[in-house]
C-alpha cells in the first residue's frame, strides 16, 4: 500500500511538471526537456558501467545538449543547417578522448557513448520540431507534444488494466513476461478513444491524423518499452534508476516516449502531408 501511494503521488507530480512545462512557454519547454534528456542519458551511461564499459559522461552530455539546442534554434529559424557541423566536430572528440583513457576496451566505450546519444539524445532533440512545426503552425504550440503524452499515458493505463483483467496470451514472454496481446489491444482501443476526444479540443491536428497517431503511439510505444526491457535483461537489473519513487528511473518512464517521437515526427513531416 505504501509503495502504491508513493507511486501514485510521484506519477501525479511528474505528470503535472510535464504539462506545466509545456503550457507556460517555449523556455520552460526547452529547459525541462533538456533536463529530462540528460537525466535519461546519464542513467543509461550509469547502468552500462555494470558491464565494465566506461561511456564518456561529460562529452556525451555536451553533445546531447548541443544537439537539442541546435534543433531548437533551427526550428525557430535562428540558425541554418550548417551550424549542425559543430555536432559532427564534437563527435570526433569521442575517439580522440578515448586515446588518453587507457581503457582495455576503448571501442566498447566509444560505441556505447554513441549509442546513448542515438538512443536518447536524438529522439529528444526532435521535440522542437513538434512544437515549432511550420507545416502546422509558425509559433510555439504545445498541442502535438501534449497530445502524444496524453495518448501514450492512456495507452499504458488501458493496456495495464486490460492486461490484468483478461490478459492470457503473452505478447513477448522472453523479454517481458507480463505483457499480453489482450493488454496491447486494450491499450490501443483506449489510445484511439483518447485521440478522438483530443481532436475536439486541439484543432491544429485533423481527426484522421489523431487516429493514425494513436495507432503509431500504441505500437511503437510498446516496442520502446520492450527495447528497454531487453537492455535491463542484458544488464541484469530491474530498474534503470531510483530517481522516481515507485517508478524507478527516468529511462523507465520515457522508454516508450523515446521510440514514439521519431515515428510521430516522421509521420507529421513526411507522411501526413500526403494524405
Amino acid at each position: 500500500m505504501k509503495n502504491l501511494i508513493s507511486r501514485t503521488l510521484t506519477g501525479i507530480v511528474f505528470t503535472a511538471l510535464i504539462i506545466i512545462s509545456l503550457l507556460i512557454n517555449e523556455i520552460t519547454f526547452l529547459l525541462f526537456f533538456i533536463l529530462v534528456m540528460l537525466l535519461c542519458l546519464n542513467e543509461f551511461f550509469s547502468i552500462i558501467r555494470i558491464k565494465r564499459i566506461r561511456p564518456q559522461f561529460i562529452l556525451g552530455n555536451i553533445i546531447a545538449t548541443a544537439l537539442f539546442v541546435c534543433t531548437y534554434l533551427y526550428a525557430t529559424n535562428i540558425i541554418c543547417l550548417k551550424e549542425f557541423s559543430i555536432i559532427i566536430l564534437l563527435s570526433f572528440f569521442i575517439f580522440i578522448i578515448e586515446l588518453y583513457r587507457k581503457s582495455k576496451y576503448p571501442f566498447h566505450n566509444i560505441a556505447f557513448t554513441i549509442l546513448g546519444i542515438i538512443y536518447i539524445a536524438v529522439p529528444f532533440s526532435l521535440l522542437p520540431f513538434l512544437v515549432f512545426n511550420n507545416a502546422i503552425q509558425t509559433s510555439y504550440n504545445f498541442e502535438i507534444l501534449l497530445s502524444i503524452f496524453i495518448i501514450l499515458w492512456t495507452n499504458d493505463t488501458g493496456a495495464y488494466l486490460t492486461g490484468i483483467t483478461i490478459g492470457k496470451h503473452r505478447l513477448f514472454e522472453r523479454i517481458s513476461p507480463k505483457k499480453s496481446w489482450e493488454g496491447s489491444i486494450g491499450g490501443l482501443f483506449f489510445a484511439v478513444l483518447a485521440a478522438v476526444i483530443l481532436s475536439h479540443f486541439f484543432k491544429s491536428i485533423a481527426l484522421h491524423d489523431f487516429i493514425i497517431m494513436a495507432f503509431l503511439i500504441s505500437i511503437f510505444g510498446t516496442y520502446g518499452d520492450l527495447a528497454e526491457s531487453l537492455l535491463k535483461r542484458f544488464l541484469g537489473i530491474k530498474d534503470s534508476g531510483k530517481i522516481l519513487p515507485g517508478h524507478g528511473g527516468m529511462l523507465d518512464r520515457f522508454d516508450s516516449f523515446i521510440f514514439v517521437i521519431p515515428v510521430i515526427f516522421t509521420y507529421i513531416n513526411f507522411i501526413s502531408i500526403l494524405l
